[in-house]
């Protein structure tokens, strides 16, 4: 193998070995297996095992803002362009989950875990450095999913939006299994692009409810 084919090589066997076993789960070891290079690697290309897993979170998460961006400029750019609707801006954000992951099947189980992971206790490193990498490109998205929501308190739409990727994680996840009870349960199973359709109202409804409107929250 050559050396310039190696980094691509460990992050291709990376994401794999990530997408089935999880992040922790997964050894250097089992990726350089996998990769069929040197256990030493991991440490010369990326520094660490950390630094691998931000190598594979920059393969997956910079075609997606690209895919946003892409929509958004198309969007604004029309003719007859008004205000982009919350319904507009999911669809979109569905859109590109789907675009890269019919790009590589393991692009959403990936990209889910890499949420799910960087919000645990120990991933400060990573949280810091989706947030340096991605933020500024996410926010003029974010920005506009803010101006059609309902008028909230700037804490309260951040609890909103983490709800939002709460539940896209968790079902995107969970997808196998849900098919799987879905299936036993009607005796017919969904394709993910129509779960994703599925998503985008209750996720919309969510944006759009009243802070106050229920007893709970006038306490």
């Amino acid at each position: 193998m050559s050396h310039k084919g190696t980094p691509a090589s460990i992050v291709n066997a990376a994401e794999v070995l990530f997408a089935e076993q999880g992040f922790a789960e997964t050894t250097v070891r089992q990726i350089t297996r996998r990769a069929d290079v040197n256990l030493a690697a991991i440490n010369y290309h990326f520094g660490s095992k950390k630094g691998l897993i931000q190598a594979v979170a920059e393969k997956f998460l910079s075609p997606l803002c690209r895919e946003l961006e892409d929509m958004l400029h198309q969007r604004q750019a029309a003719t007859d362009a008004g205000q982009i609707t919350l319904d507009e801006l999911l669809e979109m954000l569905m859109r590109a989950l789907l675009t890269i992951n019919r790009e590589n099947l393991n692009a959403l189980a990936v990209f889910m875990r890499l949420l799910e992971l960087s919000y645990m206790k120990n991933q400060e490193e990573l949280r810091e450095f989706l947030i340096d990498r991605y933020s500024f490109k996410l926010r003029p998205f974010i920005e506009l999913l803010r101006v059609d929501s309902t008028p909230m308190e700037d804490s309260e739409f951040f609890w909103r939006l983490h709800f939002m990727l709460g539940s896209i994680t968790f079902t995107l996840s969970n997808i196998n299994t849900l098919f799987a009870l879905e299936k036993k349960e009607f005796e017919h199973g969904a394709e993910v692009e129509k779960i994703l359709h599925r998503m985008i109202p209750v996720l919309s409804a969510g944006l759009q409810a009243r802070a106050d409107k229920t007893y709970f929250c006038r306490i």
